[in-house]
C-alpha cells in the first residue's frame, strides 16, 4: 500500500487531493483517517486546517492541472475563491454564463442533448432574462432538431437566435424558432431550407411506413415555418421543394 491516501476534497472544490501524511485534519469536520497500521479511524481536532499547495505552480492562480498535496504551514490557499472553478476552464460553460447557446455543428442526438440541457438550466436559473442561440449549422436529424424546438418553446424566457456562417435545413428551422422579434442574421450569413430529406430500403411494407414518417415531418414542419415566418404553407410547400439559399436581407423579407 502506498504511503499516500486519494480522496475527494471535503469542500467546494471536487478535485482528487493527495495526502503526503496520514494523518489529515479539518478544524469543523470528522474525517476517517488511514492510520500507519492500516486501520480507519475519525479524527477529530480544534487546529487550524492544513493549507492546500499546488506543486511547480507559480502564480497564485491555480488550475486543475496541478498535483494536489497538503502542506505543513498556513495559506490562503485553503480558501474556496482561490481555487479553480471549473466553469473557468471551460469555454462552453463561460458562453453559458453568459446565457449563451452555440449550436456550431450538425444536429445529432448527442448536439441535440447537449443544447436541450443548457436551455433547460438557463430558464430554470433565470426565466426573466433572454436566451441567446447562436447557430451555425448545416442542419441534421429532424427528430434531434423537433426535440431541441420543443425545449425552446418549453423556456418561460424568450430565445433569441442569431445565424453565424451558415442556417441550412433544420439549423434554418431552429433560426425560425426563436421568439418573434427577436430572430438575427449576420450580414455575410446564409439561410438554405428544403424538405426532408431520407432514403427508403428493405421490404415494402418497411419502405411504406418510412414514406409516411417523411411526410409526416414534412407536413409538420411546414406548418411550424407557416406560423414562423407568416407564409401560407402552400407557398411553403413551394420553396422547400429544392434547396432555397438566402441572404440576410431575403431571410428578412421571407420572414425571419
Amino acid at each position: 500500500m502506498e504511503r499516500g491516501l486519494t480522496c475527494v476534497a471535503a469542500s467546494q472544490s471536487t478535485s482528487p487531493l493527495c495526502f503526503s501524511s496520514h494523518t489529515f485534519i479539518h478544524k469543523q469536520l470528522l474525517l476517517p483517517v488511514i492510520t500507519t497500521d492500516g486501520k480507519a479511524t475519525i479524527t477529530s481536532t480544534r487546529r487550524k486546517p492544513l493549507a492546500v499547495r499546488a506543486w511547480n505552480v507559480g502564480t497564485r492562480r491555480q488550475t486543475l492541472s496541478g498535483n494536489w498535496d497538503v502542506a505543513n504551514f498556513y495559506s490562503f490557499a485553503t480558501s474556496a475563491s482561490s481555487l479553480p472553478r471549473f466553469e473557468e476552464l471551460d469555454m462552453t460553460n463561460m458562453l453559458l454564463r453568459q446565457r449563451i447557446i452555440f449550436l456550431g455543428s450538425q444536429v445529432d442526438d448527442v448536439t441535440a442533448d447537449f443544447i436541450i440541457s443548457q436551455l433547460l438550466f438557463l430558464d430554470a436559473e433565470d426565466p426573466t432574462k433572454d436566451i441567446k442561440l447562436f447557430i451555425n449549422s448545416p442542419g441534421g436529424s429532424v427528430t434531434a432538431g423537433m426535440g431541441i424546438y420543443d425545449a425552446m418553446k418549453l423556456c418561460k424566457a424568450d430565445v433569441s437566435t442569431i445565424c453565424l456562417g451558415l442556417a441550412a435545413s433544420m439549423g434554418a428551422f431552429l433560426l425560425a424558432s426563436g421568439s418573434k422579434g427577436k430572430r438575427f442574421c449576420m450580414p455575410n450569413g446564409r439561410v438554405m431550407i428544403h424538405q426532408p430529406l431520407g432514403t427508403a430500403g428493405g421490404k415494402a411494407t418497411e419502405m411504406s411506413i418510412r414514406i409516411r414518417e417523411m411526410n409526416y415531418h414534412k407536413i409538420k414542419l411546414n406548418k411550424i415555418l407557416s406560423r414562423a415566418t407568416g407564409k401560407p404553407v402552400e407557398q411553403i410547400e413551394v420553396d422547400t421543394d429544392r434547396d432555397n439559399f438566402m441572404n440576410a436581407w431575403e431571410a428578412k423579407e421571407y420572414g425571419w
